[in-house]
């Protein structure tokens, strides 16, 4: 299984250090990348600079830097300057995040996701390709360049979700990274769509990286209880409701892989089967011995490294 790990979403509060020497362990373990979402802690992409100077291997991703804060050409220079401190490991995420964080939070117009995405990520992508864009669309109109030593390509994924979204990736970027999207709805709609989209735009097949919660545990209803107690905010913002009613699911924490090890071992190669190119696991404890929830259900996916 390509498995990598999800961090930053239950260890929030940890120092930069700690992290970074977290980081450097999963590495020595095998997983194949760590991820950092671009929240309110610490910097995704200066962490991830930080970091790939203590590493050689394993791969960096953001899921996922908001767009609209940045303009697409600063966040490209700066993911080049990061690409090349961390030896071209670099996978950029990106989304548009939620409405109420971007208009209300930060006084922004959330407008037109969809094409926001489809422009902003051509500028991205021609920018970490060639270093330069020539561009003219409907809300970015950009003619820039920069000249970053020992600059190389970087994969861009996007948080897509919704159809439009899904398409927009396919034919723009190189696939998507998702959060609180069931195994059903990544069969069903992601996989077909995001694909169908990428042959039909003449682009390879896209990465689907799949984030979920994590924890074995014995005791199944506790473990769900605890991510349901962890997560339970992602279900109060429409663009996840969405996904989690598709699958049925009432708490957004009900999402989680729990069970004992051989459970969990079979739900997460569900995933593969239903077209994910990679899982990373938001490992998270339950029960009273925390240090050893996370050992117990780090030390199966590691295991599972193939």
């Amino acid at each position: 299984m390509r498995l990598g790990i999800y961090g930053g979403n239950v260890r929030r509060g940890a120092s930069l250090t700690s992290l970074v020497d977290e980081i450097v362990d999963f590495e020595k373990r095998g997983f194949v990348s760590y991820w950092m979402p671009q929240v309110g802690t610490y910097d995704a992409l200066t962490m991830i600079a930080l970091a790939g100077q203590q590493t050689s291997r394993i791969e960096f991703g953001t899921a996922v830097v908001p767009t609209y804060p940045r303009h697409p050409s600063a966040l490209a220079q700066q993911a080049a300057t990061v690409n090349a401190l961390a030896g071209g490991r670099l996978i950029l995420g990106v989304g548009p995040s939620h409405k109420p964080g971007i208009e209300d939070g930060l006084g922004l117009k959330y407008e037109r996701p969809a094409r926001h995405i489809r422009e902003y990520v051509s500028v991205l992508k021609a920018l970490g390709d060639e270093g330069k864009v020539d561009y003219s669309g409907e809300m970015y109109q950009i003619k820039t360049g920069f000249a970053v030593p020992e600059a190389q390509p970087f994969p861009v994924v996007v948080s897509a979700l919704a159809p439009l979204m899904l398409k927009a990736a396919g034919e723009v970027a190189d696939g998507t990274v998702t959060w609180m999207v069931g195994r059903n709805t990544i069969e069903k709609s992601t996989v077909p769509r995001i694909t169908r989209a990428a042959e039909a735009a003449g682009r390879p097949a896209p990465r689907i990286v799949v984030a979920l919660p994590v924890c074995v545990h014995d005791d199944r209803d506790q473990a769900i209880a605890r991510s349901v107690q962890i997560f339970k905010g992602y279900g109060m913002l429409p663009n996840y409701r969405r996904q989690l009613d598709a699958e049925g699911i009432g708490e957004a924490g009900e999402i989680a892989v729990v069970g004992n090890e051989k459970q969990v071992e079979a739900e997460l190669q569900s995933y593969f089967d239903a077209g994910a190119t990679e899982v990373i696991a938001s490992v998270y404890p339950a029960g009273d011995d925390s240090r050893g929830s996370f050992a117990r259900t780090q030390g199966l996916l590691q295991s599972l490294l193939g």
